[in-house]
């Protein structure tokens, strides 16, 4: 049975890896990436709440007298 010639496999495996390498930088140098997003102002109006006026108060159970 022969034996399996690996002297090329350095020369191949370092080949790959170079074409590989120029595929990645030809694709990343075709990609469009989009400009940063900016900050976009809008006009918020103030909500009308009814609690925001008046007063109110919250009663707990513990606070309140104990009932007979």
């Amino acid at each position: 049975m022969p034996q399996l010639n690996t002297t090329v496999w350095p020369t191949v495996i370092m080949s790959m890896l170079l074409a590989l390498f120029l595929l990645m930088q030809l694709k990343t140098l075709n990609t469009r990436y989009h400009p940063p997003a900016s900050p976009k102002l809008t006009n918020t109006k103030p909500h009308n709440n009814p609690w925001e006026h008046k007063w109110t108060k919250i009663y707990s159970l513990h606070s309140l007298p104990p009932q007979s």
